[in-house]
């Protein structure tokens, strides 16, 4: 475990940065180039859904990074408001527009989808509702880092709003599973059954699922890269002010 904290050490976490950056750079666009163009160009129409399912491609990967992406906040702020480590709140803060971004493009991705499959553009179902919450709580978010000048006491603050936030992040995974009269499948792909095909129950096809697959771990690679980019500049933002300040007194 003393070596996990070695990373709370700024110079340590970016000489990290500096080494993994260009990896999860590399593995994200070979991933998404192959993924999206396997799935959008390479897979055949669904015999219900016709060329509309192949936005699973980018719905699914943004919605699924959009939710975790709000856990690895929680994480971090835990860690912040634990052992004071200001990485930790920097990562979550660096994360949090990120987020943001694989949100509204799940929304509208789903909105996009579901109008010829729904009938309409939006519904007030369980998850998309608790989805445009976590939006909402993300948009909150970032405006507490902004508007509040001390830095640790921005950083407790937001840590407690997404601890908040957390519930409609577990709520936006688990809705088909609390509410049954939702619009929305039960889980078809993130399931041990519906990849191996031991459940009865419907799953994505394999044809499918495969370049799925590669378009998610793009999604995560490149979620990755823009983290370890973000919470850089963070560190040297902090960093400038810190030494603008000293140039201040002196």
């Amino acid at each position: 475990m003393a070596s996990i904290w070695e990373y709370a050490n700024p110079v340590k976490f970016i000489r990290t940065a500096d080494r993994v950056l260009p990896w999860a750079m590399g593995i994200a666009g070979v991933t998404l180039v192959v993924g999206l163009f396997w799935g959008f160009f390479l897979t055949p129409d669904d015999y219900r859904q016709g060329s509309t399912v192949k936005i699973i491609y980018l719905h699914v990967p943004s919605a699924l990074m959009a939710i975790n992406i709000w856990f690895m906040m929680l994480v971090t702020s835990l860690i912040w408001l634990i052992r004071r480590h200001h990485v930790s709140a920097l990562a979550a803060k660096a994360a949090a527009p990120v987020g943001v971004v694989m949100t509204l493009i799940a929304l509208f991705t789903g909105a996009v989808w579901g109008q010829p499959m729904w009938g309409t553009w939006w519904a007030w179902d369980p998850r998309l509702t608790s989805f445009l919450i976590l939006f909402l709580f993300y948009l909150g978010y970032i405006a507490l880092w902004e508007a509040i000048d001390n830095p640790d006491t921005a950083a407790d603050l937001t840590a407690v709003l997404c601890l908040v936030g957390s519930v409609f992040a577990i709520l936006s995974r688990y809705a088909v599973n609390f509410w049954n009269q939702g619009l929305h499948q039960g889980a078809s792909v993130m399931r041990a059954g519906a990849v191996t095909g031991t459940d009865t129950e419907e799953k994505v096809s394999n044809v499918f699922f495969y370049p799925l697959a590669f378009c998610i771990l793009g999604f995560v690679f490149l979620f990755i890269a823009l983290v370890f980019l973000r919470t850089r500049t963070e560190i040297h933002k902090r960093r400038t002010k810190a030494l603008l300040a000293r140039e201040r007194l002196g």
